[in-house]
């Protein structure tokens, strides 16, 4: 994953003179950092509407532009460049993990905030593996997402407190069945993730068709997954399978 960094926002010009010093109890106005740049990614545009008006009662922020389609984020991102983009993980084209992959595969240093009202841990792993910077449920408080869009800003993560828990809670879960998984199990994984079929795999590994089944069916027991893809997918995130 690429390296957070974060962007400069232009406090004061580098060619700025340079004041001279006030004398002594003369309190003077300093300059005000420029606002954080935000893009909004949503197809309703109510919700839209809804959060413009709220940022907009804040002079931290500015809104650059709105979006409702897949097509719209890629041109607005690209015309913009906005700070944070928000992003909701619902449209009527295809979901907003998909679309987050694209954009950040575009631009690997967009930081962007998935707010949704999906609370499911699978998909907030799922949206942090695709790169998101942070995650807000709707229903959260104004002030919920601006701190998420400082923290962000700033090269932070951000969970909102009512998934934090259950995503620690759910890792703990993940890794504590990943670390009951044999070696034997893992070797057969990791050709499951090469594509290999399980009569391959037994040809590899100089045993039955069946044996690799019966591994096979006591890892999904294991990781309480069912089917190929499933074991394959978390495999691969949870570093299962060497190289991944």
């Amino acid at each position: 994953m690429a390296r957070l960094t974060a962007r400069p926002r232009p406090d004061v010009p580098s060619d700025a003179p340079i004041q001279a010093q006030e004398a002594p109890g003369v309190l003077t106005a300093r300059p005000r950092p420029a606002p954080i740049r935000v893009a909004l990614v949503d197809d309703h545009h109510l919700v839209r509407e809804g959060l413009r008006l709220v940022l907009s009662s804040d002079e931290d922020f500015d809104v650059v532009g709105e979006a409702a389609t897949h097509e719209e984020a890629f041109n607005l991102v690209a015309a913009q460049r906005p700070d944070v983009v928000i992003l909701d993980l619902n449209f009527p084209e295809g979901d907003g993990i998909s679309l987050l992959r694209a954009l950040r595969d575009r631009d690997p240093e967009l930081r962007v905030i998935i707010l949704t009202i999906d609370r499911a841990p699978e998909t907030v792993r799922q949206a942090l593996v695709e790169g998101a910077s942070g995650y807000v449920v709707k229903g959260a408080r104004s002030r919920d997402l601006f701190d998420a869009i400082h923290a962000v800003w700033r090269g932070e993560r951000y969970l909102h407190s009512s998934i934090a828990g259950a995503i620690i809670d759910d890792s703990i879960r993940w890794m504590q069945a990943g670390r009951d998984v044999t070696v034997r199990e893992r070797e057969i994984l990791s050709h499951l993730a090469s594509g290999l079929s399980a009569a391959q795999i037994a040809r590899i590994l100089g045993i039955s068709v069946h044996t690799v089944r019966r591994h096979v069916a006591n890892i999904s027991g294991k990781l309480g997954l069912q089917g190929r893809s499933a074991l394959i997918e978390y495999a691969v995130k949870h570093g299962l399978v060497r190289g991944s």
